[in-house]
C-alpha cells in the first residue's frame, strides 16, 4: 500500500515555497499594509503647543532637593493638558517597517502564511484524488496539514485568552471567559439532547457506529467486551470541548461585533456596504439552518414542487451545499478582513473624539497611550478575526474528507471508497510472510493501520465533525450577535 505517493512530492513543494517565499511575500502581512491607514499620536510637543505650556528650562534649580536626570526628564515629557484640546491626528498608510514590532505580529503572519499553504495543499490533494481515484488506500497526507492548522489555531486562541488572564486590571474579562464557557457548555448540553429530526448531525449513527467497531476490533485481538460506550459520557466529551470552544470565541465575537456596528456607522451613505457588511453578519446564521431539518432538508430533498417531476437535489447534493456554503462564508468574511480592521484602527480618532467631550485634565502620556495601544493591538484583533474562520474552513475539509463527501457531486456520481453502511470497500487482509524484509515490515505496519482506520468509520466522522462545525458556526454568530446587541443598545446610552 502506497502511504504517501504523489502526495509527498505536493507536500515538499509547498513546504518549499513557505520557506522561501514567506520572507518576501506574505500575505498575512500584506492584508495588513495593503491598504490600511494608522493615526498617529500627537508629539510631547505638539500637545504643548495646544495647550500653551511652554518649557521652563532650569526651574528650581536652586533648590535644595534636585531631582535626578532621569526624573527630571520623565517630568518634562508628562505633563497636564485639558480633556477638551482641539487635538487633530495625523493619519499614515501602514506601512510592513511598522508591523513588525506589533504584539503577536509573529504568530499572525505565521499562521496566515501556513493556512495558505495548507489550503494549497489541500486544493492541489484534492484534484489529484479526483482524477488518481484512492482505491490502493493511499493516505491522504493534506489531513496532517488540516489538523497542524487547527492545533496551531487553537494555540493562538489560547494564547490571546491568556491575555484576559494577565493582571490585576482584567478581573472582568476572566469573568467574562469562565462565565462565557459555562455558558456554552450548558448549551451544548442542551442542544445534544435535540432530536435528530430536528438537528440533524448524526450523533446517534455515529455512537452505535463507535460501539460496532470498537466491538469488531476488540474481537479481532482476542478480546472479549460486552461493555460498550456511554452516550452520557460520548456526549459530555463533546459538550466540555463545545465549552473551551465558547470561551475561546467570546472575545473574538464581541470584537467583531465592535468592528462590524462601526463599519455600518461609516458607510451610512454608501447603500451598498450597508448590505454587504450586514450579509456578512447575518451569513452564519444562514448556515446553521441548514441543519435544521424540517427547513432544510425536508424543502430540498424531500419535498416536490408543483411543476417538478423530482426534488431540487439529491441527498449526497445537499451535502456538499453544506461544505460549499461554509467555504463561501469564510471566503467573504476573508474578503471583508481590510474593511473590519479599518475600522478598528479608526477607534484612535474616535476616543480622542470621545476625549474632547470629558471635562477636567489628562497627562499628556495618557493621551499618547490612548492613541497608539490602537495599532500596537492591531494584529492581535486580526488573529481574533481571522482565528474563527479558518477553524470553520479547516473543520470543514475535515468533514469532507473523513466523512467520504464528494465536490464533484453536481458534475457526476460521487466517487468514494465508501460502502453505504459507512464502512471501507477496500479489504483489509494482507498476506504477511514470516520474513524480516522491508517489505513484510511494511505490510504489517499497513495492515495495523487498516484495523485502526475501521475503527473511526466515515459514519463516526460525518456525526461528530458534523456537529463540531455546525457548533463553531453557532458561537461565531451567537457571540457577535451579543456583541451586537451591547453595542447598539447599551453602549451607546
Amino acid at each position: 500500500m502506497a502511504l504517501f505517493g504523489a502526495q509527498l512530492v505536493i507536500t515538499m513543494i509547498v513546504a518549499s515555497f513557505l520557506q522561501k517565499l514567506s520572507p518576501h511575500f506574505s500575505l498575512g502581512r500584506w492584508l495588513l499594509c495593503c491598504r490600511l491607514v494608522r493615526y498617529l499620536h500627537p508629539t510631547t510637543e505638539e500637545l504643548r503647543q495646544l495647550a500653551g505650556i511652554t518649557n521652563h528650562v532650569g526651574k528650581g534649580k536652586n533648590k535644595g532637593n534636585r531631582r535626578s536626570n532621569g526624573q527630571q526628564k520623565k517630568d518634562d515629557q508628562s505633563f497636564k493638558v485639558p480633556r477638551s484640546l482641539d487635538i487633530q491626528l495625523e493619519s499614515t498608510k501602514v506601512q510592513p517597517l511598522d508591523v513588525v514590532n506589533l504584539h503577536f505580529y509573529p504568530e499572525y503572519q505565521w499562521l496566515v502564511d501556513f493556512s495558505v499553504c495548507c489550503v494549497a495543499v489541500y486544493a492541489m490533494t484534492e484534484v489529484y484524488l479526483y482524477f488518481m481515484p484512492n482505491g490502493d488506500g493511499e493516505f491522504n497526507l493534506s489531513l496532517m496539514w488540516c489538523l497542524i492548522a487547527i492545533t496551531l489555531l487553537l494555540k493562538v486562541l489560547f494564547s490571546v485568552t491568556a491575555l484576559y488572564f494577565m493582571g490585576n486590571e482584567s478581573s472582568g474579562e476572566r469573568s467574562m471567559c469562565v462565565t462565557c464557557g459555562l455558558f456554552f457548555f450548558v448549551l451544548a448540553m442542551v442542544v445534544l439532547i435535540v432530536d435528530e429530526d430536528i438537528l440533524e448531525f448524526g450523533l446517534d449513527k455515529a455512537y452505535l457506529s463507535l460501539n460496532e467497531s470498537v466491538a469488531g476490533f476488540l474481537e479481532t485481538q482476542g478480546v472479549n467486551s460486552k461493555k460498550s460506550a456511554s452516550l452520557i459520557g460520548f456526549k459530555l466529551i463533546l459538550a466540555i470541548w463545545c465549552g473551551f470552544v465558547g470561551a475561546f470565541f467570546t472575545f473574538p465575537g464581541l470584537r467583531f461585533a465592535k468592528m462590524h456596528y462601526d463599519s455600518l456607522k461609516y458607510a451610512r451613505e454608501s447603500a451598498v456596504w450597508k448590505l454587504i457588511f450586514n450579509v456578512s453578519f447575518i451569513s452564519p446564521f444562514l448556515l446553521l439552518l441548514l441543519w435544521v431539518k424540517p427547513i432544510a432538508r425536508d424543502y430540498f430533498t424531500v419535498r416536490t414542487f408543483p411543476g417538478m417531476k423530482s426534488t431540487l437535489m439529491t441527498p449526497d447534493a445537499f451535502e456538499t451545499l453544506r461544505l460549499v456554503a461554509i467555504v463561501v462564508v469564510a471566503l467573504f468574511r476573508f474578503i471583508l478582513m481590510p474593511s473590519y480592521l479599518q475600522s478598528y484602527l479608526n477607534m484612535a480618532n474616535e476616543r480622542i473624539a470621545e476625549l474632547k467631550k470629558e471635562a477636567g485634565q489628562i497627562l499628556s502620556t495618557e493621551i499618547q497611550k490612548k492613541v497608539a495601544r490602537v495599532f500596537y493591538y492591531l494584529c492581535v484583533v486580526a488573529l481574533q478575526y481571522v482565528a474563527p474562520l479558518l477553524m470553520c474552513f479547516f473543520f470543514t475539509f475535515l468533514l469532507k474528507t473523513l466523512g467520504g463527501y464528494s465536490w464533484s457531486v453536481y458534475l457526476s456520481e460521487a466517487k468514494t471508497n465508501f460502502t453505504e453502511d459507512g464502512s471501507q470497500s477496500s479489504t483489509t487482509t494482507l498476506p504477511v510472510k514470516e520474513d524480516d524484509s522491508i517489505l513484510a515490515a511494511s505490510r504489517h505496519f499497513s495492515l495495523a493501520f487498516a484495523n485502526i482506520r475501521k475503527v473511526f468509520t466515515p459514519i463516526l466522522y460525518r456525526g461528530v465533525l458534523n456537529f463540531m462545525t455546525w457548533w463553531l458556526c453557532s458561537v461565531w454568530f451567537v457571540t457577535s450577535t451579543i456583541g451586537m446587541v451591547y453595542h447598539s443598545y447599551f453602549a451607546s446610552h
